[in-house]
């Protein structure tokens, strides 16, 4: 019987491609300037142009990206795109304007030399598993961070469910969240099928049944960062990682799926 044979973000890409369920582009946020207060009390000023394109600015450092912008639910919007600044970056937003809340995601991809040390190597010299690094930030909209304020924030709702995600006719995944730190997927339709793994994941509240999925995988540099709505079954959110083999260049693509908790498991000693 033949292995399944795991393969390049690129060849992933063009699996997903196909009739798939990603949310339209919007515009509504085209022209808007926003200030971002995280919790630490940095700010960052964010403009969005009317041509599809961000800039970031915060302390001396400036980023620029072509973006896409998409909303899962009225006023919250996925704001996602590469730095120009960074060949190796990904930078994702959530501005939730009802809550007059946002999350940031700052994602960088390992070069070619740290994606080349072996698993064994990475537990003796004490490094995480995944050489992909995401770093997330929360904060408010327009207004400094107030004292106990209720941020976007991490969660373990999501741990114990075992869920299904139809990205497409031909692209189905099974996701099962394991713990804080971890969660297994397998591909059960499409290009990857018969792939699994274990790989170091993020969950963050936004909303009642409104999350942010951010995950790292080991194997193949990649970056996935995902809204999830249990309420309306959806998710939206992007996928990045090397276009192929030579590091030469990334493929950054949109995702959505049709979302369905297949059963959740308790267990006694969590």
């Amino acid at each position: 019987m033949d292995q399944p044979v795991f393969i390049q973000v690129g060849a992933l890409a063009d699996g997903f491609a196909p009739a798939n369920h990603t949310l339209p582009a919007c515009n509504e946020l085209a022209g808007r300037q926003f200030q971002l207060h995280d919790d630490t009390g940095r700010v960052a000023v964010l403009t969005l142009s009317q041509h599809d394109a961000l800039q970031l600015t915060q302390g001396d450092v400036t980023l620029h990206a072509r973006c896409r912008v998409t909303s899962l639910r009225p006023q919250c919007y996925l704001i996602d795109g590469l730095p120009q600044e960074n060949s190796r970056s990904s930078l994702s937003l959530v501005l939730d304007l009802a809550q007059g809340l946002f999350t940031r995601i700052d994602g960088q991809l390992p070069d070619e030399a740290a994606t080349r040390i072996d698993p064994f190597r990475r537990v003796a010299q004490g490094l995480p598993l995944t050489a992909v690094e995401a770093v997330i930030t929360h904060g408010t909209i327009d207004r400094p961070v107030q004292t106990g304020e209720h941020l976007h924030h991490p969660t373990d709702e999501l741990i114990g469910m075992r869920n299904l995600y139809r990205y497409s006719q031909t692209e189905c995944y099974e996701h099962i969240y394991l713990n804080s730190h971890f969660y297994a997927w397998q591909c059960l339709q499409g290009v990857e099928q018969g792939l699994a793994d274990v790989d170091r994941c993020y969950y963050v509240k936004l909303a009642d049944a409104l999350y942010l999925f951010v995950w790292c995988e080991k194997i193949v540099p990649t970056l996935g960062v995902v809204l999830i709505d249990l309420a309306q079954g959806k998710t939206d959110g992007k996928i990045v990682g090397y276009q192929g083999g030579d590091f030469s260049a990334l493929s950054n693509f949109a995702v959505g799926a049709q979302a369905q908790v297949l059963n959740t498991t308790r267990h006694p000693l969590a």
